[in-house]
């Protein structure tokens, strides 16, 4: 991505909400190395007002990314550790008694901030994990009959191991599907892990960010900014009728139980919107789409118990697909 790029000819706003955005990546770069998808995707995340699934093997700075993309931004962020033993009022608050007044106070939980780090949310039970869904889809809690709004922007991170499931909690179709994006991060290059050691025998602490020179580059205010060109982004009636021809696909897949519903559908012409934007355009194209179909659709499809057997995965069917359904011209 080129933040000089401007084929379409946006406005100077525009312009510069877009360049705000895209030096967050060279930010973000002085603590996590190698992760420029990820990158990318919370930033189309934030843009759409969605939510991201981060899957990866411990060690791969999925805490670290989400911590230096809050500082870049500047806006706030807590962390939840998810265990077995959490309960729903740990994450959204509760009332709380006090004896001076004699009368119950809302305490807010961790919820109530700008990015949410959810860690290894599939280890606590589903009560735990589904008190995540109003926040997610409601932007807001609701406690003792009281709705209550949760801070803008919002966005709720949620980390998950694929390897070890031994006392885990797989999140249900139902919530998978609230999350915009299914990001994986995968194992670094060996360049990228030597550039890390190299940080680390450096001096570079992890855990002070601007010790490593993160600085703010955007906030909330670039962020709207952007928000509101990317929905000014033209679709044409071709683009939305391959959208639809693509979601429609996975519904007729023999290798697949469950298909893309309509809600995936309309979550993969939003992401290809902001993914248009972010490259310079004021219009989508069909390699927007393409560009986003791995991570918007992954985690919405559900695979057939022989054809993981044979091997099959959420991706090879996807890419299966986009490689027959037509491109319109």
């Amino acid at each position: 991505m080129d933040p000089t790029t401007d084929n379409a000819g946006p406005t100077g706003d525009s312009r510069s909400s877009r360049a705000s955005l895209e030096a967050l990546r060279a930010e973000i770069s002085k603590a996590v190395v190698g992760q420029d998808p990820a990158v990318t995707g919370l930033v189309v995340a934030l843009l759409c007002r969605g939510h991201v699934l981060l899957e990866g093997v411990p060690g791969v700075a999925k805490t670290l990314l989400v911590r230096a993309l809050a500082a870049s931004l500047e806006l706030d962020t807590k962390r939840v550790q998810f265990t077995p033993d959490l309960m729903p009022s740990d994450i959204t608050g509760s009332l709380v008694y006090d004896a001076r007044t004699t009368e119950f106070s809302f305490q807010p939980g961790p919820v109530f901030t700008n990015l949410l780090l959810a860690d290894e949310i599939n280890r606590t039970p589903p009560k735990t994990q589904s008190s995540l869904l109003e926040a997610m889809e409601e932007r807001q809690v609701t406690v003792d009959g009281t709705p209550r709004p949760l801070p803008e922007p919002f966005l709720v991170a949620a980390t998950q191991n694929p390897v070890e499931y031994e006392g885990t909690y797989p999140l249900p179709e139902a919530q998978l599907d609230r999350f915009l994006l299914k990001l994986t991060v995968p194992l670094p290059s060996r360049q990228d892990e030597i550039d890390v050691l190299t940080r680390h025998a450096e001096g570079f602490n992890p855990r002070d960010l601007r010790a490593a020179g993160v600085r703010p580059v955007a906030g909330p205010a670039e962020l709207e900014a952007a928000r509101t060109a990317v929905a000014k982004t033209t679709v044409s009636p071709e683009i939305t009728a391959y959208v639809v021809d693509i979601c429609r696909a996975t519904r007729e897949s023999p290798s697949l139980t469950l298909g893309v519903s309509p809600r995936g559908a309309t979550a993969l012409l939003s992401t290809a919107r902001a993914w248009a934007w972010l490259t310079g355009r004021d219009y989508v194209i069909p390699d927007d789409v393409k560009a986003l179909a791995l991570p918007t659709l992954r985690h919405r499809i559900q695979l057939r118990p022989e054809a993981e057997m044979e091997g099959v995965t959420a991706d090879s069917v996807i890419n299966a697909i986009l490689a027959q359904v037509p491109v319109p011209r």
